[in-house]
């Protein structure tokens, strides 16, 4: 279908554009930016005056929970409420069941995902079989099947060697490995950060030292191996100083940050909430006050959602008997906005670590606005809020900002030229 968006805003962090100009997509991809081709005529348009139009964000870590957690999510409805975020290409961690470790389970959320046909999604495939830390999984099996990088999660390799000789596979064959450091000792029977709040309210503390001994280690293992590494969920201040060095250095690594770790911090845990219980967890304002800065200056170059539904249960038991995790896909871009009305982000740089940013850290075909590209793009009203939880779209409702006026709306949302979301 040919589509016209008139008048809007474009703002393309990846080329630097930012003017108000009309986009003209055709068979799924963009063929006109101000002027439309010539014999162009378009099938639909849309008044875009006084909206913003930007590449469609790209969200490096989404739980879909299927298969083997449809209490918790589905495909279906989890990439439907992606898209009510601005979210047009997602990765989906391999925290399957089965696990994401075969070509099955790969082409299985491949098909249901175009069934679905809600947003992109890109699985990161099990970097050890079941995800045990002992044998690497069929790397080049998924990759062909369609995996375009992989991970262990917070599961840690059994032996340091054996963690080395999968860095060194996967860089025999430039695969991307992502990394969540975080020391399975020290981080072992953790509920929240190890500092004033969690020995006031009596909960067992995970230490600054749970991620940052992991993470030194991590990129000593990615210096000798050659691998290229991308870095996800950091929570630390410390952590992200570790990846500037490292970048500082050369290594081909690059990282990401929670939205909620940029927002919150462990003081929201005073009530015993167990909506704000996540792993890694919430900690101090000088880390939330680094994450912010390296996030910034680009040292994170990307910002994901780490959207982790969960069926109403998993929520209701005392605080260390619950599920952690945030449900919040669908308010990645409103959400992330109020990074810029606090003035810590202006307008391009939240988009640039929200679509080319983590298009770039795992080398997808998203994230820009370019003649040719796919026309994959997200619609958005600044003079509008969004009143998270008004239409509820996750299967999960474990989020802490549920209630909450947030600035910006999601006007449309579209997919290789395809209106996948409409407010």
């Amino acid at each position: 279908m040919k589509l016209s968006i008139l008048g809007a805003r474009v703002i393309d962090p990846a080329s630097g554009l930012d003017q108000i100009t009309d986009l003209h997509l055709d068979a799924g991809k963009i063929v006109g930016i101000g002027a439309a081709p010539a014999g162009f005529s378009a099938a639909e348009s849309i008044d875009a005056k006084g909206l913003v139009a930007a590449p469609g964000l790209v969200d490096l870590n989404v739980a879909l929970r299927e298969p083997g957690y449809s209490r918790k999510g589905t495909i279906t409805s989890e990439t439907r409420a992606a898209a009510a975020g601005g979210v047009t290409s997602l990765c989906c961690p391999p925290h399957t069941k089965p696990i994401l470790d075969t070509s099955a389970v790969t082409e299985l959320i491949l098909d249901r995902a175009r069934e679905a046909g809600n947003c992109k999604v890109f699985p990161i495939g099990a970097l050890s079989k079941g995800l045990e830390g002992e044998q690497l999984a069929e790397l080049i099996a998924l990759r062909d099947a369609g995996c375009v990088a992989f991970g262990n999660g917070l599961e840690s390799f059994r032996s340091t060697r054996t963690l080395l000789r999968a860095l060194e596979y996967a860089a025999t064959f430039d695969l991307t490995v992502i990394f969540h450091s975080q020391d399975r000792d020290l981080a072992e029977g953790g509920l929240a950060h190890e500092g004033a709040v969690a020995s006031f309210l009596g909960l067992p503390g995970i230490p600054e030292t749970a991620e940052t001994v992991a993470l030194a280690r991590d990129l000593l293992l990615v210096e000798q191996s050659g691998v290229r590494a991308h870095f996800s969920q950091l929570t630390s201040a410390r952590g992200v100083a570790l990846i500037a060095q490292a970048q500082a250095r050369g290594l081909p690594v690059t990282a990401d940050v929670a939205l909620y770790q940029l927002i919150l911090t462990d003081e929201a845990l005073i009530d015993f909430s167990s909506l704000y219980h996540v792993q890694p967890p919430l900690r101090t304002r000088a880390d939330r006050d680094g994450l912010r800065e390296a996030v910034k200056s680009g040292v994170v170059s990307a910002i994901s959602s780490h959207h982790q539904p969960h069926e109403r249960d998993a929520k209701l038991a005392p605080f260390g008997a619950t599920e952690p995790g945030i449900s919040s896909v669908e308010l990645l871009l409103p959400l992330a906005m109020t990074l810029v009305e606090d003035g810590l982000l202006d307008l391009p740089t939240l988009l640039a670590r929200l679509s080319a940013g983590p298009a770039d850290a795992l080398r997808l075909p998203a994230g820009k606005l370019a003649v040719g590209s796919a026309a994959d793009l997200v619609v958005f009203d600044l003079g509008s809020s969004t009143v998270a939880g008004e239409h509820w779209l996750s299967k999960g409702e474990n989020c802490p900002f549920i209630g909450h006026s947030l600035p910006a709306a999601v006007r449309y949302t579209v997919v290789d030229g395809r209106i996948t979301y409409q407010a």
